[in-house]
Parts: structure tokens; C-alpha cells; sequence
């Protein structure tokens, strides 16, 4: 698959003051809500959550939501004991971050955490956010992308490489 148009690396911006006054709070005020435990999914971005569902160590109850320019996010947990987990990182940090030196989906995915030494350790509080910088790339093509990449079917265990 290809990438139809060209991607402004920098269209959005990288100034996280910017990022942090546009992200929605939780009633907690944690940083795009709490993903664990939590269902607040959006029709439009139920494809994309059904199918991250399926993956290895990522647990169910998947955030997700817009920013106010429309951009879309997805945030989930995953179980950092399971023996696929880190390949699991690896697998969703080069297609959704790193598919192509010269045209990168305008996705990012990465950590976030309240800080360690007042809530605890990353088995309950590390968290995993997949956000978009393309209000034109939805949820379900970032679906698409990840089903063109990941072990097929993405819920065998045997396809996935444990090493």
C-alpha cells in the first residue's frame, strides 16, 4: 500500500503547550482521560478499537476520542507480563511511527504515565497513546495499515515472532 499524498512533516506543530491547552482532560485531569477500565469509544473510531482488541497483551477497555481540529486517539494499556508485549511495541512503533524514511503516516504512538513517584509503577499506570496529525487519515486507515503489516490474523499467536 501507499501513501496517496505527501505528508507535512511539521503541519500541526510540535509546541506541546499547544498539544497540552487542546487535550482533553478527564474529570481526574490525567492526560487524555484513564484508558484502563473505561469505554468511551466514538463511532468513528470503533473499527480501528475492535482491531487493536485482537493484538497480543493490549487489554480491552481502549479510550479514544478528537481534538478539536479533528484529530483522532486511541489510548490502551498493555499487559507488560505477557511474553508478546514488547514485540507488540516494536510491531506498532515501526508501522504507525517509522513505515517509510520519506513518507511517514502522520501517526505517532508512545508512552504516557502520571508521574511514578506519586501514583506507582508502569503494571498500573503506563499507558499507550496512537494519535493522529492528518485530520484527512482516519482511524480505519490506520486499521488498514496495521492489517496490511501485523501478523495476519493478528490474534494467532503462532504468527507472531517471540524472540
Amino acid at each position: 500500500m501507499h501513501l496517496d499524498k505527501s505528508i507535512e512533516r511539521n503541519k500541526v506543530g510540535n509546541d506541546y503547550r499547544e498539544i497540552i491547552k487542546n487535550t482533553p482532560k478527564s474529570p481526574k485531569g490525567d492526560f487524555l482521560g484513564s484508558a484502563k477500565n473505561k469505554k468511551m469509544n466514538r463511532p468513528e473510531n470503533k473499527e480501528l478499537v475492535t482491531f487493536l482488541e485482537k493484538i497480543p497483551a493490549i487489554e480491552k477497555g481502549i479510550a479514544d476520542g478528537f481534538h478539536e481540529k479533528g484529530f483522532w486517539w486511541v489510548k490502551f494499556q498493555i499487559d507488560i507480563e505477557n511474553k508478546y508485549a514488547w514485540n507488540v511495541v516494536q510491531e506498532l512503533g515501526c508501522i504507525i511511527n517509522y513505515i517509510s524514511l520519506n513518507e511517514r503516516l502522520p501517526t505517532v504512538f508512545y508512552p504516557v504515565s502520571p508521574a511514578p513517584y506519586l501514583n506507582g509503577g508502569p503494571y498500573d499506570f503506563l499507558s499507550w497513546v496512537i494519535e493522529n496529525k492528518d485530520a484527512e487519515f482516519t482511524s480505519n486507515d490506520l486499521k488498514i495499515w496495521l492489517e496490511g503489516r501485523l501478523p495476519n490474523p493478528v490474534d494467532d499467536l503462532t504468527q507472531w515472532n517471540n524472540e
